[in-house]
């Protein structure tokens, strides 16, 4: 296959993840490029001199605020992996079917002998009960390297503050029980389930054509999605 139609072809079987990831970028970039001016403006109301870029990278600021929000975004995606395996909601397309067969729920190990079956179904054993739980594992892991990064950004930068106003240095434990730290994670937590509250809901009586995130136009909103 020639250059030019290969890579048109790799850009059409992954566009959505690369936009996904051009838009990431784009708002990592943008919080990086903001963050440093509202954070150096910081300082010089402590009478501090401005950071560089690399050690904005560093600070409890840059650490909290990325890790803030990447904790709430894994605990939502993969709290909902985990109840969509186990509830359903009538008319979402969000759903698993109501009252017939779904395709997820099919045992692997009917498939241990197909030779196109992913490695883990094929052996068996504790290797695939690991891989068919492998999605919540993995969202679950990053929340809670998410978490711990929030707290050890955020008692950075608490600390920071703390100094400069003269004030005794927090520990990680005093930090952690604080209300402050709680009300971070509890105002992006809200908006995160929210979120999936709307998407399983509006997706009962609203379509968008051509989304695989929406029933069909002409579905019956008693129709649920699989």
């Amino acid at each position: 296959m020639p250059y030019a139609s290969r890579f048109r072809q790799i850009l059409r079987d992954n566009g959505l993840a690369l936009v996904l990831g051009l838009l990431f970028l784009a708002s990592a970039l943008g919080q990086i490029a903001c963050g440093l001016a509202a954070y150096n403006e910081a300082r010089a109301e402590w009478g501090k001199a401005a950071v560089s870029l690399a050690t904005y990278l560093q600070s409890g600021h840059f650490v909290e605020a990325l890790f803030e929000n990447w904790e709430s975004e894994f605990l939502q995606m993969g709290l909902f992996v985990w109840l969509s395996a186990r509830l359903v909601q009538k008319g979402s397309a969000e759903s698993k079917p109501m009252d017939e067969p779904f395709e997820g729920d099919e045992d692997p190990r009917a498939h241990r002998d197909d030779p196109d079956a992913p490695g883990p179904v094929r052996r068996g054993g504790w290797l695939l009960w690991m891989y068919e739980r492998s999605l919540v594992f993995a969202f679950s892991s990053l929340f809670l390297l998410s978490f711990a990064l929030h707290a050890f950004g955020g008692l950075k930068l608490e600390n920071e503050e703390r100094l400069a106003h003269s004030l005794a240095p927090q520990s990680l434990g005093e930090f952690l029980y604080s209300s402050e730290f709680w009300f971070q994670s509890f105002q992006n937590w809200q908006s995160e389930f929210l979120a999936i509250l709307a998407i399983v809901v509006f997706t009962i009586f609203l379509r968008q054509r051509g989304s695989p995130q929406s029933k069909a136009v002409a579905a019956p909103h008693s129709e649920t999605g699989d």
